[in-house]
């Protein structure tokens, strides 16, 4: 009979760690988290300094039973959940749930499911750390507090099936502050000219960028200001004035966090961070190899570190010598450096052995999983190599007093890009090389090269792009990502196009109360600070439930007074001139979980709904009817015309009533401009003060 019980978090390594033990030893899997706080309360008792009420959660009762079978059996229990607060948090409820008190119980963890780790974590076993745990109870009820105060009143203001969170709603807010720089974007034009060049035994011209004159960098901002650099430019005889020849290194990159594995991966296989997520832990839990069982080939995959341990830094070192040669491995492999932001309680993402290449375990892969896999190897082994190098030249030209630049880079040693580039490479982009070219080489001038650009605005956030900036601003943690951005696409306050993260109507309310009522939930820098505030739960140095206790107040302040005011400001059904056409009544416009929408007062009697179109009160510039407020599928605000499909007018931007003083074309609203959509015209003016106010 076995002696010995480990407990782990998901069934899918009980057989693997059951392998690497042998028969001393039960596994069993507690399937996640056992005891939570009740759905149905808020659960954490406010008179009583703060102490959350947890239960057993639903459907977990059988689990705890066969558990509590296998503890009588076992003369030591181990409690080996995932090496973080949230597993540490789930041990403790174990040895809370189990009734451990009496029983010898130790706490292992391991950053990679193989044989050596797992064996060394029993040698290394411990105490539950209360610190990790406390810092996972003051998350839990800090996200409790805010989604059950403020979430009932945006029921009651904007009807059922929303929510409130604290790191949803600083997410949902970063979102619609970048719309609104977007939408009130207005490009600006400016110009680029390029000269081509004969020189002397090359084929091709030489292409040459304007960059100013003798004093310095010159923008051309419109095409009066070219006409006047090619006035003067007319018959000048061009020289070389200087030539540098160099040497650029490019470092290789560091190895995968949580966070640059999902950009990453979101860039390069088009991956969401939930899917990414997904597939790393199923890596990281073992993958079932021919010849070798079940073994788990990443680490542990939420980590915000770059750290790696001696054993990987000896075997990925010993590879690359055996593979590609002395001269590509790395005398010292960079770090990100320490930032007080990251916790570093793990390596970085890597392979648990790099002789499992990509190729070796095709086999044993889904077509995704070795995607990730390949992905995941191939940054860390480039990350343990040397440098690439390249050899630049640097031309400047002299044409009367303006100066023209030619750069051109030329890969010489490969070094880690062997195995690895990243999706933004600008590798070998520039210029071909020139051969020979000096000071005294002759050029003859050919043509120039004008160009009308426009700047663009700011880009959407991708999934990418927005863990990219929660990490940069301290908001949540490598575990916190990917179920933010689910849970603000799930409620459909954002939706994803083509990668893009668009704000719906409905995220906009949302948005636009909690920065009213709610400031500094959605401040992100009190929310980056009470991150900074769990790490020292975490450390040690301050108390959980003065954390809580704390923030409580200040809430329930917010809350106390946004009831009163959101009861002065109560959305009431308002009545429409749309009759209703099965019983004849005027239909109301209502507030559902996609938005408004058009319903008939006669409910239930008549159950009749349409989709609310809103005028705007502006006039169609192709057909003459009304402009409406519409939606797409996903639920993306844009302005079409009412005679929608045999008129295709659309507008992502407000049409305005003002017309254009130009063309009498119609003008849209940027920020505080307005901008006419007439082609050839593009008149801006600004909004009337008024108008301005009513907007604010």
């Amino acid at each position: 009979m076995a002696k010995y019980l480990v407990i782990v978090e998901s069934p899918a390594k009980v057989k693997t760690i059951k392998k690497f033990l042998g028969s001393n030893y039960e596994v069993a899997a507690s399937n996640g988290h056992v005891r939570d706080l009740p759905k149905s309360q808020m659960g954490i008792d406010i008179e009583h300094d703060f102490e959350p009420k947890y239960i057993t959660i639903r459907g977990k009762g059988d689990i705890l039973a066969n558990l509590r079978k296998e503890v009588k059996k076992a003369e030591k229990i181990y409690l080996a959940t995932d090496p973080d607060r949230e597993g540490e948090a789930i041990s403790w409820h174990l040895w809370k749930a189990l009734k451990l008190d009496e029983k010898k119980v130790y706490r292992i963890t391991f950053n990679e499911i193989t044989k050596n780790a797992v064996k060394e974590s029993m040698k290394e076993a411990r105490e539950i750390n209360m610190d990790l745990v406390d810092a996972q109870q003051a998350r839990r009820c800090l996200d409790r507090m805010v989604g059950y105060r403020i979430s009932p009143l945006l029921w009651g203001k904007v009807k059922r099936g929303l929510s409130a969170g604290r790191v949803q709603s600083v997410a949902l807010r970063i979102i619609c502050d970048r719309e609104e720089e977007i939408n009130a974007f207005i490009p600006e034009e400016y110009w680029s000219l390029e000269a081509d060049f004969r020189i002397p035994g090359e084929k091709k011209p030489l292409c040459a960028k304007f960059y100013g004159d003798e004093k310095g960098k010159i923008p051309i901002a419109s095409k009066e200001a070219m006409d006047r650099i090619l006035e003067d430019l007319e018959g000048a005889k061009y020289k070389i004035l200087d030539v540098k020849r160099g040497v650029r290194m490019k470092k290789a990159p560091i190895p995968f966090t949580t966070s640059t594995l999902q950009q990453e991966a979101s860039k390069v296989l088009n991956f969401s961070t939930q899917k990414t997520m997904r597939l790393a832990q199923q890596l990281y839990e073992g993958i079932d190899l021919k010849g070798s069982g079940t073994v788990g080939v990443i680490t542990y995959l939420r980590t915000d570190s770059t750290r790696v341990s001696e054993e990987a830094e000896k075997g990925a070192k010993a590879y690359i010598l055996e593979h590609y040669g002395e001269e590509y491995v790395a005398g010292k492999s960079g770090e990100k450096k320490k930032d007080k932001k990251i916790q570093d309680a793990h390596e970085a993402i890597r392979p648990t052995d790099i002789s499992r290449t990509p190729a070796a375990l095709k086999e044993s892969l889904s077509r995704d999983q070795f995607r990730l896999y390949q992905l995941i190897w191939k940054r860390f082994t480039a990350s343990r190599m040397m440098p690439a190098k390249y050899e630049t030249i640097s031309v400047k030209i002299g044409g009367n007093q303006y100066r023209f630049t030619v750069a051109a880079s030329k890969i010489v040693f490969d070094g880690f890009m062997s195995v690895y580039t990243e999706t933004d490479e600008d590798i070998d982009k520039g210029t071909r090389m020139i051969k020979g070219i000096d000071e005294n080489t002759p050029l003859d001038f050919q043509e120039f090269h004008t160009k009308q650009h426009f700047t663009q605005p700011p880009a959407h956030y991708t999934e990418a792009a927005l863990v990219r900036t929660l990490e940069e601003l301290g908001i949540g943690r490598p575990s916190t990502y990917a179920p933010t951005i689910t849970t603000i696409l799930a409620r459909r306050y954002v939706v994803k196009e083509n990668k893009n993260l668009y704000v719906t109507e409905l995220g906009e309310v949302v948005n636009h109360m909690m920065k009213e009522a709610f400031p500094s939930i959605v401040d992100v820098n009190f929310t980056a600070n009470l991150e900074s505030l769990l790490d020292k739960v975490e450390e040690g140095s301050v108390n959980w439930k003065t954390v809580v206790s704390n923030f409580y107040p200040d809430l329930n302040e917010a809350v106390n007074q946004a009831e009163k005011e959101l009861e002065e400001v109560k959305i009431e059904d308002e009545v429409s001139d749309v009759i209703c056409d099965q019983c004849g009544r005027n239909m109301v416009i209502k507030y559902g979980p996609h938005g408004r929408f058009l319903a008939c007062p006669g409910f239930p009697d008549c159950r009749n709904t349409k989709p609310y179109l809103e005028k705007i009160g502006v006039f169609c510039p192709k057909c003459g009817k009304e402009i409406v407020l519409r939606k797409t599928k996903k639920g993306r605000k844009y302005y079409g015309c009412e005679d929608n499909p045999d008129c295709d007018f659309m507008s992502w931007q407000k049409p305005s009533t003002e017309k254009c003083p130009n063309c009498g074309g119609l003008m849209v609203e940027k920020g505080n401009k307005l901008v006419c959509i007439s082609d050839g015209c593009g008149t801006i003016v600004n909004k009337k003060k008024e108008e301005i106010s009513v907007l604010q």
